[in-house]
């Protein structure tokens, strides 16, 4: 699934990077970006509109959904493995960002889950909403 192409992505970065570093206090800490845990990438993606570092971290979740749906799809490809998403054409990264954020809100309390790695996080969403069909 390519949700966004290469050169969108760049810009994204560049203007993400640009934000951050331009920006003095931040409802969310320097260390959510480091995306360490799952919950700290639901934080990142859970900043409202309104927040002064809202394009920052969009652009930050956005980034971060994009690479574990393509390094997923791409490792799945390259060794011809089991995917452990199937999801559907049409899905934006939008509707990805939605699925992740609707499963946090559903493990919020599950300690073991928010410290995970945040794309078993991600991936764990995606699966439970787009799983494969048996064959």
């Amino acid at each position: 699934m390519r949700l966004i192409n290469r050169s969108l992505t760049a810009s994204i970065a560049v203007v993400a990077l640009s934000g951050l570093l331009s920006r003095p206090a931040l409802a969310v800490s320097d260390e959510d970006f480091n995306f360490d845990h799952t919950d700290d990438v639901i934080h990142i993606c859970s900043v409202p509109a309104e927040a002064t570092e809202h394009v920052a971290a969009a652009l930050a979740c956005t980034a971060f959904l994009e690479a574990t749906v393509q390094y997923h799809d791409l490792s799945t490809a390259r060794k011809k493995g089991k995917a452990l998403v199937c999801i559907p054409s049409g899905v934006t990264v939008a509707d990805v960002r939605s699925t992740f954020l609707a499963w946090g809100e559903q493990h919020k309390n599950d300690k073991k889950l928010m410290a995970e790695l945040p794309v078993n996080g991600v991936m764990r969403a995606l699966a439970a909403k787009y799983p494969c069909q048996q064959k």
